[in-house]
């Protein structure tokens, strides 16, 4: 590759690396680097409309080259829907009590939890906690086995956790060994 080339491909990967970061596709400045070529720019354009379009529009968008990408409808709804809260997924470790007023311990949750805490204390790997936990028969939410990405995303659940579980003086301990582990 000559200098000339690899100076223009260094900088489109500059402008495609700001635009991937934005995306979290950053192995697209490998992929430019690696194949020396240039990636396809692709135009969007946003379009409002109030009626439906004239029976020809979609044609004449395509015969312009105009790929259909997305369709959005909107609608108007009632007020009292509109300011009803978004469901909320129930923290891990509680569910639903039977008087479905307030939150109550989920036993096994909880066990499974306070058996993740106990591992990352103790210096284990994610890896290394997962296993233990699908050797013991504990399962996700969804009944699937245990994995890393699983048990890290449990950790922010195991912080909010902790203080509620130990003493102080072993809780800001075991707070510090579980923040290495992040």
């Amino acid at each position: 590759m000559s200098e000339q080339t690899h100076a223009s491909a260094s900088k489109k990967c500059q402008w495609i690396e700001a635009e991937a970061l934005a995306t979290g596709l950053l192995a697209v400045c490998d992929y430019l680097h690696v194949a020396g070529g240039a990636m396809a720019r692709i135009e969007r354009v946003r379009e409002e409309i109030s009626a439906q379009p004239e029976a020809d529009y979609w044609k004449r968008k395509s015969e312009a080259g105009w790929k259909l990408a997305a369709v959005e409808w909107t609608k108007e709804v009632e007020e009292e829907a509109a300011l009803s809260d978004p469901a909320q997924e129930i923290p891990y470790g509680l569910r639903i009590a039977e008087d479905c007023a307030h939150l109550e311990v989920h036993p096994t949750e909880r066990e499974a939890l306070l058996l993740m805490l106990e591992l990352i204390v103790q210096d284990r790997t994610l890896s290394q906690v997962a296993a233990e936990l699908n050797g013991r028969g504990f399962r996700t939410r969804r009944g699937q086995e245990w994995g890393p990405a699983s048990v890290f995303n449990m950790l922010p659940r195991m912080i909010e956790v902790g203080p509620n579980v130990f003493s102080q003086a072993e809780w800001a301990t075991r707070r510090r060994r579980l923040i290495r582990a992040v």
